[in-house]
């Protein structure tokens, strides 16, 4: 997918309620995972499993993430990160 004419949200834009269920690209602009929630300044991120059964939550750093919308205005972040780098992380447990 192609992010540079997607439209960078601004500060005020990055609440929880906004940005759950978004989808995650990651360094490979391959899909890593989806937005499960948000606890303070880390994201919790769920990798793997086949619709939504079977995902591993993993925490990363809100920071890490640059969250977006495209052409059909979803909501959806980048990060550095790879799938493979996501999965071997460890769970988060709530």
């Amino acid at each position: 997918m192609d992010h540079t004419n997607h439209v960078r949200l601004d500060t005020a834009e990055l609440t929880p309620a906004l940005l759950e269920g978004a989808t995650i690209y990651g360094a490979d602009d391959h899909k890593v995972g989806k937005l499960d929630h948000v606890h303070g300044s880390t994201a919790i991120i769920d990798v793997g499993g086949f619709l939504g059964i079977g995902a591993k939550p993993v925490a990363v750093p809100l920071i890490d993430l640059e969250f977006m919308r495209d052409e059909d205005g979803d909501v959806h972040a980048v990060t550095s990160w790879t799938k493979d780098q996501l999965k071997e992380m460890p769970e988060h447990h709530h």
